[in-house]
This record gives C-alpha cells, sequence and structure tokens, in this order.
C-alpha cells in the first residue's frame, strides 16, 4: 500500500485439509489425485437414508492445532448445517461448527524483520469440504463445468483470525506459519497448489487513526504465497482508489485471477443469518475429556519455534541458519541426523542451506525423499573435517552422490581423491610448481606478493585439488622464505 494516509485491516480464514485416511463422516478415501468422482459413496452424494458418522482422527488432528496455537479446547461442540447452494455441494449445506466451536481464542506468533507480532485466532472449527468446479476448458473441451465430487466430505479445519493484519506480508508470514505448523503436526501436508491450504482474506481500509472499521471485502482463491500478497495489494490500493474518487466501497465476495492480476465480483458478501445455520439433527454434540486432550498434548513432538531456539542454544549456529533448517520437519530431522555423523554443526549447516537445498529446489523435493540420506551426507562432511578431502573435492563428490546415491568413501576410493597430507609428497609438487612458474617467483621476490595465491592454485591444479590446503600454505610460505635468504 502506498498511500501512508489510510491503512489496511485484514482478518483470515484459512482451510486446511486434513490428513486422515477417510473422509470427515463416512469411509470413502481421503486421498489427492484419484479419478473424478471415484471416491465417492450415499453420504457424499447425499442420498436419500445415508447418515453421518464422525471421523475421531479428525478430531484429533483439530485440537493438536488448538493446542499448537494456545486455543481453549471446548469439552462439548456442536456441528451445524451452514446452507448455501453451489452445484458441486450435493447436500445443498455443509456440514460445520457455527456457534460453538471446539476450538477458541488462540494465537499465533509471527516475525518479520526481526519484529514479532501476535495475531489472534478467534477459533479453529471442523468441516467438511465441497466438491470441486472444473473450469478448464483444456480438460472439459469448452463444452462447460466439469463436477468432481472426489472432495466431497473431505475433512477440514478453519482457522479464522482475528482482523490483526495490516500488510500483505504480514498475510504471507502467517500462512507461512501455519503451513509450517500443520506440516509439523503431522495433521496436512500444506500443499496450495492442491488446494490442502486454502486462504479467503476480509479485507478493507480507512484512514490513519480512524478506530471504525471500513467496508469490507472477501477475496478468494489465492493458492499460492505470492499470489496472497499480489492479490492483498491490489485490492487494497483498489478500495483506496474508490474511497479517493469519492465512490462507495460495495461488501462482497470477490475471485482472484492471478493470470490477469485483478479480481472480479463473485457475489454480494453473505452475513452469518445468510446461511440460515442451525444445529445439525444427525450428529449429536461432540464431546470430549479432559484426559484425552492431556494425552494428545503430551504426544505432540516438538514446535518449529521451540525447535529453532533449541538449535541455537545446543548447536551454537546463528539464529538465521536454525530458522532456515527448521522451516519443514523433514529439513530439521535431516539436519540432527546428519549431525551424528559429522559433528561440525556450523559446517553441515552450510551445506544443508548451500549444496543440499540448490539441489532439493531444482528438483521440487522434501529433505526426506534426497537421494543423499543424512548418514551419507555426514560422512562426506566428515571427510572434510578430518581432512581426508578438501572441500572442493567434496562438492565433486556430492554432485555422484546426488546422481548416483553411491557413499562418499566408495566414490573417494574408486576416483583416488583422498587429500594429499604428506608433507613431502607436497614439497615435491611445490618444487616442481616454482620450476614452472619462474616468471612469477621473480615476481614475488620483487615484492609482489599477490602472486602467492597463484602459487597456491597451482600446487593444486598439479594436485589435482588433492594437496592439503592449510599444509599447502604452511610449506609454501616456509619454501619461500627460504628462497628469499638464499
Amino acid at each position: 500500500m502506498t498511500d501512508v494516509n489510510f491503512e489496511a485491516v485484514m482478518g483470515i480464514e484459512v482451510h486446511c485439509q486434513l490428513l486422515t485416511k477417510t473422509k470427515a463422516f463416512c469411509g470413502c478415501a481421503n486421498k489427492y489425485g484419484a479419478m473424478p468422482n471415484t471416491q465417492v459413496c450415499p453420504v457424499c452424494l447425499a442420498l436419500p437414508g445415508a447418515l453421518p458418522v464422525l471421523n475421531k482422527t479428525m478430531v484429533e488432528f483439530a485440537v493438536r492445532m488448538g493446542l499448537a496455537t494456545h486455543c481453549t479446547i471446548a469439552e462439548e461442540s456442536v456441528f451445524a448445517r451452514k446452507n448455501y447452494f453451489y452445484p458441486d455441494l450435493p447436500k445443498g449445506y455443509q456440514i460445520s461448527q457455527y456457534d460453538r466451536p471446539l476450538c477458541e481464542h488462540g494465537w499465533i506468533e509471527i516475525e518479520l524483520e526481526d519484529q514479532i507480532k501476535r495475531i489472534g485466532i478467534t477459533r479453529i472449527h471442523l468441516e467438511e469440504d465441497a466438491g470441486k468446479s472444473i473450469h478448464d476448458d483444456a480438460v472439459t473441451g469448452g463444452i462447460g463445468t466439469f463436477i468432481d465430487l472426489n472432495r466431497c466430505g473431505a475433512p477440514l479445519i478453519e482457522i479464522v483470525s482475528e482482523p490483526d493484519f495490516r500488510t500483505p506480508a504480514e498475510v504471507t508470514a502467517y500462512m507461512m506459519k501455519i503451513r509450517q505448523l500443520v506440516q509439523y503436526l503431522e495433521i496436512s501436508n500444506g500443499n496450495m497448489e492442491e488446494g490442502s491450504l486454502r486462504c479467503d482474506a476480509n479485507i478493507s481500509v480507512r484512514p490513519v487513526g480512524q478506530e471504525k472499521f471500513g467496508t469490507k471485502t472477501e477475496l478468494k482463491n489465492m493458492n499460492s504465497f505470492k499470489a496472497v500478497e499480489r492479490a492483498l495489494t491490489y485490492e487494497i490500493e483498489r478500495q483506496i482508489a474508490v474511497i479517493r474518487s469519492g465512490g462507495i466501497i460495495t461488501q462482497q465476495t470477490l475471485l482472484w485471477d492471478d493470470n490477469a492480476g485483478e479480481s472480479r465480483p463473485m457475489r454480494t458478501k453473505e452475513e452469518a443469518h445468510d446461511y440460515r445455520y442451525f444445529p445439525e439433527p444427525d450428529l449429536v454434540p461432540l464431546r470430549i475429556t479432559r484426559e484425552w486432550v492431556e494425552q494428545i498434548a503430551a504426544a505432540l513432538e516438538e514446535l518449529p519455534s521451540a525447535r529453532r531456539d533449541r538449535f541455537v542454544r545446543d548447536y551454537g549456529i546463528p539464529k538465521y541458519d536454525a530458522g532456515i533448517l527448521t522451516l519443514t520437519k523433514s529439513m530439521a530431522n535431516y539436519y540432527e541426523e546428519t549431525l551424528k555423523y559429522a559433528p561440525d554443526a556450523k559446517l553441515v549447516s552450510n551445506w544443508i542451506m548451500s549444496e543440499m537445498m540448490a539441489v532439493m529446489k531444482e528438483r521440487k523435493q522434501e529433505a526426506s525423499e534426497f537421494i543423499v540420506r543424512p548418514k551419507q551426507m555426514g560422512e562426506l562432511l566428515n571427510l572434510v573435517i578430518t581432512n581426508a578431502i578438501s572441500g572442493k573435492i567434496a562438492k565433486t563428490v556430492f554432485e555422484e552422490m546426488c546422481e548416483t546415491g553411491s557413499d562418499p568413501k566408495t566414490i573417494v576410493e574408486k576416483k583416488g581423491l583422498l587429500q594429499i597430507t604428506d608433507r613431502n609428497e607436497i614439497e615435491k609438487i611445490i618444487d616442481h610448481m616454482l620450476e614452472l612458474n619462474q616468471k612469477q617467483l621473480q615476481e614475488y621476490l620483487s615484492g609482489k606478493e599477490a602472486v602467492f595465491s597463484h602459487f597456491v592454485g597451482q600446487v593444486m591444479k598439479l594436485s589435482r585439488g588433492k594437496a592439503n590446503p592449510q599444509l599447502t600454505n604452511e610449506l609454501l610460505k616456509v619454501k619461500l622464505d627460504q628462497i628469499k635468504s638464499s
């Protein structure tokens, strides 16, 4: 937002699809990517007489998220029918929670430019997903809209924030934090492209200093972090322009078109009463015990912020490194497993953040999928730590490991890459190098000491990178001092 006289006020609703084996209220498989309309049953299709049965794992996953976001977990919550019409919603209503949700009054902390901001969580409630309407002409052949009901009844949690956001960057940081949490908790893959994590934003603007909120719009269809930031920036600027020109903001729902870089109206914004909420008659109130919640809490593994702080405290690496290494649970696990075989925490951190992550980005992989396993990575870096090979040779070995999955020692032995640490052998290479570089030697003796680095490079070249760099520097300096004094 470029107009300093206005500020944005935003609240975010995040829909997160849960990684249960079956759907929210039936036994159909909850799996992405199946052939359309193959994962359905009478409950999904809303056939007469079909009754919902609540998935217990869905409840457990929601409680995990509630605990991770400091929410109060209700001992009794109630399902409701949220009535609206979509072509891909066979029942004509969605089973959700309304005035009595499972989790309430929590918070998440986000960090931007070393500033920490707490975002309030109004509620986290359970609900089922609708199906999917496919408008893509490449799929439909341009003959209309196709309906895939596989997603009908998929288990969701909806995380509703307080209107605490003032910039699109804050929203992006919040979304990334939620994705990180659900992945650490192992309740969702957090994949926005697959629709496992979806974001709707309520946006209004107001003059700086005004307490009263402006008229809000709701923005939908944002399927990447970059799209979220672009969409929110566009809508904020659009609203300011309307107000500046003397217009009035209409409360409505907008769809974001990321290709066109603009939003378009979808419908007039609904209020809660438009959905005609009423208690779901086919499901009794959900009652959970304190003992069960405590069992779930006790089983929670270390969360990202705590793990990042521990990495800094226990391994002595910079906070920046720890933040990168704990972005995903699989990466944090990979780092700690590697340290079992290579005890230099900073060296391991550097290699993972540079060499390894570059290959992962190119191959679009997670650490858990990476061909070089932690033991192999640790063994490679331990060869560097013990001066068996140089860092330069290690990079060559790593490239082959990434292609073949071979162990580093096998590659080093096969190619004869072990570092030369014998003083006599390195001294012979130095003598030979100086014979070949008489002109540069005279320049050095005449006071041009910058030539020293050239000598080191030539020794490394003659030894095919195998001469120990530290020992090479030491012996070369002794040799040149001897020549100077002779």
